[in-house]
């Protein structure tokens, strides 16, 4: 799932902000030569923070959004425009909560974790849903790795998104399997944790209610999510 202007293939979402780190043209704001209807420009602020800065990170306008889309040679109304933006927001703010889930394992050496980069790699499946692959699940549609500054640790999380099943006039679903990636020990250990939390509800309960407690989310989209591995 990269953002949308990027220069990955994707068409899904992820936070933006111009940033040579993360392969990102400057915004492009400006009218589309086939458009035919005006969007907005206006960015909206996430809730996401952003690393090695005191600010957040910005999603793309509308505008922005569809100038990518035709960037990339797709084809989409602008009347639709308006809520592929809106899922794209929503999206990435439930992963940053089931990042800060995981970030949860370690709040007594950093309350406050930020994002500091992330790469769409939407072609490259993950060792995790290339064995789910082939026991027989479908292929998740995106693939995003989120690079986290835990208050000067660099730790990197794959998220692999998922079309979920979308009940009648519920919304779009998605499936989000976000869990940090087996660099190291240490994340190696906190995927043990996080399974031992939740897969034994009775002893764990409080402790599990803790780290899930930044996941609750009450929106129009229809998302389910997972942190586990």
């Amino acid at each position: 799932m990269s953002d949308p202007d990027s220069n990955s293939n994707s068409n899904s979402s992820c936070p933006l902000g111009y940033d040579s780190s993360n392969m990102m043209p400057p915004p492009n704001q400006m009218k589309h030569p086939d458009q035919k209807y005006d969007l907005s420009i206006d960015r909206i602020s996430s809730s996401i923070p952003r690393g090695k800065s005191d600010s957040v990170w910005v999603y793309p306008s509308p505008q922005m959004f569809y100038n990518a889309i035709k960037r990339k040679g797709g084809e989409v109304s602008e009347l639709e425009i308006p809520t592929i933006v809106a899922i794209h927001n929503t999206v990435n703010e439930v992963t940053w909560r089931h990042v800060l889930a995981w970030e949860q394992l370690h709040k007594d050496v950093c309350p406050n974790p930020s994002l500091l980069k992330f790469r769409g790699r939407p072609t490259e499946y993950s060792p995790k849903a290339r064995f789910n692959m082939a026991i027989g699940y479908k292929p998740p549609f995106d693939r995003h790795d989120w690079v986290v500054d835990r208050c000067g640790k660099e730790v990197r999380y794959i998220i692999d998104f998922y079309q979920g099943q979308t009940p009648t006039n519920k919304g779009a679903s998605f499936y989000l399997d976000v869990r940090p990636a087996l660099d190291n020990w240490q994340n190696i250990f906190d995927r043990f944790k996080m399974y031992y939390f939740t897969k034994i509800p009775a002893k764990n309960l409080q402790k599990k209610e803790a780290l899930t407690q930044n996941t609750n989310t009450n929106t129009n989209t229809n998302t389910n999510t997972n942190t586990n591995t």
